[in-house]
């Protein structure tokens, strides 16, 4: 496989994953985006440019996560390595349950498509199983890819995902909170068995879902109810776990945005002033007060479209 061009811009939507009930399963596609623009070089080597989050703080060599990516993606459709230039204008914020380490990795691997003379090689159900290998589970990455709300799961031949329909109301709400947290340090909080009973109800709470997410907004609330992750990652992010109950008490759709600790509110559109008007934002200034007690609130809207990777033009 040959390279069928030397500069791509690619763009991939935050993500939250498991939505409460849909452990590893379901996710949720958020209009904040991490640009990425690479150019392959006639010469060796790798430069990084981080602009926004992450700067100073990630690598800025070949471990670079959309670098690993990238060559790995090359690498799977035999097309030559070539030395890196990548300017990563990042929004999505690290650390904090939003997909960011998925989408470094997606837009590695879509620039890898970008830059290649047969896109079709690295087509979407590709791109989804070189990203589960490195993140070791799909729930972030599909909806990152395809946009929208995804469901996602594993079988022999790798992972797999669909889009799931998504109603105009449904305006997701993310509390982002000043600390971060590890999703290693989130994951070793879970047990290795759950009672038998809390997963026949997170089957039925996850099934609902999908309905509710669709068609029956007004479901989210029960839709969301979760006894299988957030409860035993209490003593890791135990203000959040205590905002979702303090929002959910007030009838609003609230989880623990993936492995935390940013929080995600499921609210609906009210149609009144503003297009960020939600039936979410009184539950979120009483329980926060004027100050936001130093959450930062978004409602940022859904990314319907995924990852798009575009190749520019001299």
């Amino acid at each position: 496989m040959r390279l069928g061009t030397d500069h791509v811009r690619v763009r991939v939507p935050a993500t939250s994953a498991n939505l409460g009930p849909g452990f590893d399963a379901l996710g949720l596609a958020l209009a904040v985006h991490d640009e990425v623009e690479v150019r392959a070089l006639g010469t060796p080597g790798v430069v990084v440019d981080v602009r926004g989050e992450g700067a100073g703080e990630v690598p800025d060599d070949d471990s670079h996560l959309v670098v690993r990516a990238l060559r790995l993606a090359l690498d799977h459709v035999g097309a030559p390595q070539t030395g890196l230039h990548l300017v990563c204008t990042n929004r999505i914020p690290h650390g904090r349950g939003l997909g960011s380490s998925a989408a470094a990795v997606v837009a590695g691997l879509l620039a890898a498509r970008g830059l290649i003379a047969d896109p079709d090689a690295l087509d979407d159900d590709t791109v989804l199983r070189l990203a589960t290998d490195v993140e070791g589970h799909p729930d972030n990455a599909a909806p990152a890819l395809l946009g929208g709300a995804t469901v996602a799961w594993c079988e022999p031949g790798g992972a797999r995902a669909v889009q799931v329909d998504t109603h105009a109301d449904v305006a997701p709400v993310i509390l982002v909170p000043g600390v971060r947290l590890a999703t290693s340090t989130a994951r070793g909080l879970l047990p290795a068995t759950v009672p038998h009973r809390d997963a026949a109800f997170a089957v039925g709470r996850a099934a609902l879902l999908v309905h509710a997410l669709g068609r029956r907004p007004d479901l989210l609330l029960a839709a969301t109810e979760d006894r299988l992750h957030q409860s035993y990652r209490a003593p890791a992010m135990r203000e959040s776990v205590a905002l979702v109950d303090a929002l959910r008490g007030r009838g609003v759709a609230a989880v623990v945005s993936g492995a935390g600790p940013t929080v995600l509110a499921l609210a609906r559109t009210t149609g009144g002033t503003g297009d960020a008007a939600t039936d979410a934002d009184d539950a979120v200034r009483e329980v926060l007060g004027p100050t936001m007690g130093g959450w930062h609130v978004l409602v940022p809207g859904v990314d319907r479209d995924g990852a798009t990777v575009e190749r520019m033009v001299r």
